[in-house]
């Protein structure tokens, strides 16, 4: 049984859950403002695997930008779930979503030392307050929700475990680093799972959608202010503007395209049970990681062009078509769900090959902006064309 979001004092509310089918539920200020913070972790993190590309340390830069990158998605999922349950907007709450701000920009300021140095010190202090925090509120959540205090108390041990081990991580020798973090990111992404088999807490599918929708938002918009920056610091130097033109129109047309794709289908509409809604919610780390690293794409293939990338062409200009091509073809398999293959699959397929088949050519990062439109253009088309070949009733 759901239940209506109690009124009563701003200072302290019962924290019941909300309504999963409640009318006019979208993202909130405070939930608007947690992810501008959170969006500094991006930018430093996706800044600190620029500078390991452009170094010529490519496999350790993806490494390392791939763990960095799962602290700041997990953190951020966690969160955005739980609010959709039970943001009562309370002193407490607000409290609480304020110490988590303060545990990511912790994290922000640890992102280029764990990435460049895989010293995880400063970024896991960073992780763990944001996830006690969250501890605290399952807490809160099991002592008023009666009918979900087995999920919420699974989500309150499970978590709490967890951080235990992320501590403990920091006091093993270096040979186990890896494998510890490994298996500590296996036991983060199993707690939701396990915790919600003893009853699904009651989030709201179109506010998810919308929480998701946002933050996809706000990273592409990381990676178009970064690339600004870094177009602006490579005018400064003896690069013409005729240079930097076709990657400044090419990065705009892919970015665009990038956020067409995403909103072309109703993700609300297919969350509609606990599986694909883990499937959606865990996809995104792709989505996310993706979009925050084509800026970082850009920026190496300015850093090319003005002489101070350490990378061959071919490198250089992988570095931005494959972030492209990897978060097409994730939003291509969280939107599609378990339908049959049909003629979006093709073209989908075939945008993807594409671009990663531009990554040869003179100019990879125009190349991609114009593949990307194409492919913009075509899966309007087809899904105009589907939805008009429908046959009306009556």
């Amino acid at each position: 049984m759901n239940h209506p979001q109690p009124s009563g004092s701003a200072w302290r509310r019962p924290m019941v859950p909300r309504l999963s089918g409640e009318r006019h539920r979208t993202a909130t200020v405070l939930e608007l403002f947690f992810d501008l913070c959170f969006v500094t972790a991006v930018a430093q993190t996706a800044a600190a695997f620029e500078h390991e590309l452009a170094a010529g340390k490519v496999g350790h830069g993806v490494l390392g930008y791939a763990l960095v990158f799962f602290a700041i998605w997990w953190a951020w999922m966690n969160f955005t779930w739980f609010a959709s349950a039970y943001d009562t907007d309370d002193v407490p709450y607000r409290l609480l979503t304020l110490l988590q701000i303060a545990g990511a920009l912790v994290l922000a300021a640890g992102a280029s030392k764990a990435l460049e140095q895989y010293d995880f010190t400063v970024i896991t202090y960073g992780y763990v307050v944001m996830r006690l925090a969250m501890v605290s509120q399952w807490l809160r959540a099991a002592r008023s929700d009666p009918e979900h205090r087995r999920t919420c108390l699974r989500y309150a041990v499970g978590v709490l475990v967890v951080q235990i081990g992320w501590v403990v991580r920091l006091a093993l020798p270096d040979g186990a680093g890896l494998p510890s973090f490994f298996v500590l990111v296996v036991a983060e992404l199993a707690v939701p799972a396990w915790a919600e088999r003893a009853g699904q807490t009651t989030w709201h599918p179109h506010h998810i959608a919308e929480r998701y929708g946002l933050f996809t938002l706000i990273v592409l918009g990381e990676s178009i202010t970064a690339a600004t920056a870094t177009v602006r610091a490579a005018l400064n130097t003896e690069v013409s503007l005729g240079d930097i033109a076709p990657l400044a129109v090419g990065g705009l047309l892919t970015v665009f395209a990038m956020w067409w794709l995403y909103f072309t289908q109703n993700a609300a509409e297919k969350l509609n049970s606990l599986n694909t809604a883990l499937r959606w919610g865990y996809g995104h780390y792709f989505v996310f990681a993706s979009a925050a690293a084509v800026g970082a794409g850009l920026a190496v293939e300015i850093a090319h062009l003005t002489g101070h990338a350490h990378l061959g062409r071919p490198t250089v200009a992988a570095a931005y078509t494959v972030p492209v091509a990897l978060y097409v073809a994730v939003l291509r398999l969280l939107h599609r769900g378990a339908v049959k293959p049909d003629t979006q699959d093709a073209v989908w397929a075939v945008g993807i090959l594409a671009v990663l088949g531009v990554t040869f050519t003179p100019s990879p990062v125009l190349a991609t902006g114009c593949v990307a439109s194409a492919l913009v253009a075509a899966v309007v088309t087809v899904t105009h064309r589907a939805r008009t070949s429908v046959p009306r009733v009556g």
